[in-house]
């Protein structure tokens, strides 16, 4: 071997950003437990990113239903789907694009505040209708000029590994319960992907992070704003690179952070830098946009030396780099049979509003807790089975496309990890890309077959049966394949064929 390639893509990309932090007192109650309604201040600003991915036209090869991909990164938890048709439509009639050409993805920060426009009569809720329209406007703002600002750029695919992230399906024998906490006896996947996007003259343009660990390291007992972990991690790069960059949330259902659950800030910053410092380890080894490693030989010293340099990579190497295709379609997925209905959720909330007002009259805090964490929980069962669509299925939308070497694939909801590690071990040596919550969390939770044996949170609130992930991934593998297969058959036609 005298040449080392490294995974690498050729578009046209723009990006553009814009700071979305919501005004201190907004209501802010993400969790359950938490005893405070409304934010007391800001640890970090939100922002939202907007990158264009678009074919290169004089060169390569296009297969795709659409020339080019939007995906906007919001630093928010998710959105129901009122907030996501509303902010979706309204991009997309400010910018002029199709809605299947647009992707939002969350960052997933659960300490963002849970904006959802029919919590408008709690503390602080009044805030939250103007926000979002003003986060709208904003967000199309970025998307406009995310597509003036496309130009030509060299995507390097680089991966690594971060141990911030552990399992965290535990059973707590205790209780006798399955509990949402690390789980130091489960191996957790730590698999980390750079992307480092550069333009003709080799200066970056932007990072982009793929890294599938929950970002709840703060919880109950933080009131401020923040973007959790991925805040610190992006400065951490940002201030190295000089150039945005972009967290993207991969498969992270049954993962979350070793350290997480606190009040303390600091403990975000510090995962974030324990993130920022491993990716920055992967972009500092990655070559010259368009380059490869090559052997140039030996050179006569005090011993004989092998020399490597960087070189112009290969024009088979170049001509891969030009791939470009894109396909969004959707998968039919039945809900689940046993879901909590309506009514049944009517009669849960009236109990525990009831057991709320009377362990509050009795100055029992710990009661009155318990009681306002299961209101809030089946709030949000109501809030879940509001969203179910008739007839027994729902479309799970997939949207894939490549850039070159890489493969990009962004799913809805929360998907168990199994998702990337299955498509990356199926298709090793082909950097993917997994984001989730991509159009927000209408199934909620995606867990594996195995978890659903299990009397547990994730478990509990899934929306669709048994073997919707395995589907999933099925789906996702056979397209991935088919692409991989006629790109091998257009490399090495059958004899007496032109390529």
């Amino acid at each position: 071997m005298t040449r080392v390639e490294t995974p690498q893509g050729i578009c046209s990309f723009g990006i553009a950003r814009c700071d979305v932090t919501p005004p201190v007192g907004i209501y802010h109650r993400m969790w359950g437990a938490a005893k405070h309604d409304r934010s007391a201040g800001v640890h970090r600003p939100l922002t939202a990113t907007a990158c264009v991915f678009q074919p290169i036209e004089d060169g390569g090869n296009s297969d795709s239903n659409s020339d080019w991909q939007i995906l906007v990164a919001l630093d928010h938890c998710l959105f129901r789907n009122r907030e996501m048709d509303e902010l979706t439509r309204h991009v997309c009639d400010a910018a002029g694009i199709d809605e299947a050409e647009l992707l939002v993805v969350f960052s997933h920060t659960h300490a963002a505040g849970l904006m959802e426009r029919d919590r408008a009569d709690l503390p602080g809720g009044e805030l939250i209708g103007p926000y979002l329209d003003e986060l709208a406007d904003k967000t199309a703002g970025i998307v406009q000029q995310a597509i003036a600002s496309v130009q030509p750029a060299t995507l390097a695919y680089e991966t690594g590994h971060c141990a911030l992230a552990a399992n965290r399906d535990y059973w707590d024998e205790a209780s006798d319960a399955w509990v949402c906490g690390v789980n130091p006896a489960e191996p957790a996947d730590d698999t980390l992907l750079v992307i480092r996007v550069s333009d003709e003259q080799g200066e970056t343009l932007a990072t982009l992070v793929n890294y599938a660990c929950h970002p709840t390291t703060l919880a109950w007992d933080n009131d401020q704003i923040s973007p959790d972990y991925p805040g610190a991690m992006r400065e951490v790069i940002e201030e190295a690179t000089g150039a945005p960059c972009v967290f993207l949330l991969g498969a992270c259902g049954d993962l979350g952070p070793w350290m997480g659950y606190v009040g303390d800030t600091s403990i975000a910053d510090r995962n974030g830098r324990q993130l920022g410092y491993a990716a920055m380890s992967l972009i500092e080894s990655l070559p010259p946009p368009r380059t490869c490693l090559s052997y140039d030989g030996p050179v006569v010293s005090g011993a004989t030396l092998g020399y490597w340099s960087y070189a112009e990579a290969s024009g088979e190497a170049l001509t891969a780099m030009h791939l470009w295709r894109r396909r969004c379609w959707s998968v039919d997925l039945p809900y689940r049979t046993d879901l909590m209905s309506r009514q049944a959720t009517l009669a849960e909330l009236e109990r525990w509003q009831s057991a709320e007002q009377t362990a509050r009259n009795a100055g029992d805090e710990s009661a009155t807790a318990d009681a306002r964490a299961m209101v809030e929980r089946m709030n949000r069962q109501l809030t879940r089975i509001a969203q179910i669509h008739p007839g027994g299925n729902f479309a799970y939308r997939l949207v894939l496309w490549r850039v070159g070497d890489g493969l990009w694939v962004a799913v809805e909801g929360e998907p168990y990890n199994l998702l990337q590690q299955a498509l990356r071990e199926h298709f090793s040596g082909t950097p993917i890309v997994v984001m989730t919550l991509a159009g927000g969390s209408r199934t909620s939770y995606l867990p594996d077959e195995a978890a659903y044996e299990k009397d547990i949170y994730q478990q509990n609130v899934a929306m669709l049966e048994k073997g919707a992930l395995e589907a999933v991934i099925e789906a996702a593998g056979a397209q991935i394949a088919a692409w991989l297969e006629d790109d091998e058959a257009a490399r090495n036609p059958p004899r007496g064929q032109a390529p």
